[in-house]
């Protein structure tokens, strides 16, 4: 017979999480959603991520969230060019007066290979204090779902979990 705790393991798809303490946020502070570096070989994976991660801030609460305009998205697999971008887009930040940046990298963002096809999100994220360039917040954590689940619906859950975490000290 299966305990109650067996049948939740069955009943939800696999995930795991790491990810650091709840840093102290000023939620009506300026925010910014800087470009997700895109490690996988999904075009516009980074992107992707980026857009539910915006609707997610803006959906817990958190003020006045811009995005980044600049040269966002590498067009290459692998191009080198992540630590170039980072630097333009805090320094974009500095200058529109915005005091935390999420940052991101997708690590994984497909289907399965297989007769399920199952999909499968791998996501780290980083809040920036702008103003010093300090990691204040980071998490990491990858998630697969059932066969007939968005892979878009797995990333956002994915990353509404992260974030519930980062975001669970803003006041």
């Amino acid at each position: 017979m299966l305990t109650g705790a067996a049948l939740l393991g069955l009943l939800s798809a696999c995930s795991t999480l790491d990810q650091g303490k709840s840093p102290a946020l000023e939620r009506n502070a300026n925010w910014a959603v800087l470009p997700f570096e895109n490690h996988t070989e999904t075009p516009m994976a980074g992107s992707r991520a980026e857009s539910i991660a915006t609707a997610l801030l803006s959906s817990r609460g958190i003020g006045a969230v811009k995005r980044y305009t600049g040269e966002a998205q590498q067009e290459t697999l692998f191009d080198g060019r992540d630590a170039k971008r980072r630097e333009d887009a805090l320094a974009w930040a500095r200058s529109e007066g915005v005091r935390y940046a999420l940052l991101g990298a997708v690590d994984e963002w497909r289907y399965k290979v297989g007769v399920d096809g199952e999909p499968a999100v791998g996501v780290a994220l980083e809040i920036v204090d702008v103003d010093s360039g300090a990691t204040v917040w980071s998490g990491a954590g990858g998630q697969s779902g059932w066969s007939r689940e968005a892979l878009s619906a797995v990333g956002q859950k994915l990353i509404r979990k992260l974030l519930g975490t980062g975001l669970a000290g803003a006041r």
